[in-house]
């Protein structure tokens, strides 16, 4: 029997997938407990459209990544930090403070969660940050760190 997954199903696949199981296991388990409806051809439009509607929101989300992507790389970030009279950072530089920086210099609001730093930053210098917007659209940036 063919039927169309509502959600996700371990071992067996994804939210508006088509897959092929066996009629007790969709009509005992999987449509009663709302993980599944049956691939009738009503339900199989349902499915197209729902599949074309993500695909242009997805389109969009693309659109908007690289739209930020492009102002970000467009120059470095400028960090400021506490430095001692060697040029050493007291404390170091987070993910937090490029969070804040990308808000002030750039206006956009990141998760801080979604910032990655390379190296551990301790010196003034330029370094490099990861930003991960999800789907694998991972963008590098570069930071500058200068003293206050």
């Amino acid at each position: 029997m063919e039927i169309i997954l509502i959600q996700d199903v371990d071992n067996l696949g994804g939210k508006n997938e088509l897959v092929k199981v066996k009629n007790g296991y969709a009509r005992n388990f999987l449509i009663p407990q709302k993980f599944a409806i049956e691939a009738n051809p009503t339900n199989l439009k349902k499915l197209q459209e729902a599949l074309k509607v993500a695909a242009k929101k997805e389109a969009a989300l693309l659109a908007e990544i690289n739209k930020v992507t492009e102002v970000l790389k467009s120059s470095a970030i400028k960090v400021t930090a506490k430095t001692g009279t060697t040029g050493k950072i007291f404390g170091s530089v987070t993910s937090l403070q490029i969070a804040r920086a990308i808000r002030d210099q750039k206006g956009y609001e990141i998760d801080r969660k979604r910032i990655s730093i390379v190296d551990e930053v301790k010196e003034l210098g330029t370094y490099k940050a990861f930003i991960d917007f999800g789907n694998n659209n991972i963008t590098e940036i570069d930071f500058e760190v200068i003293g206050e």
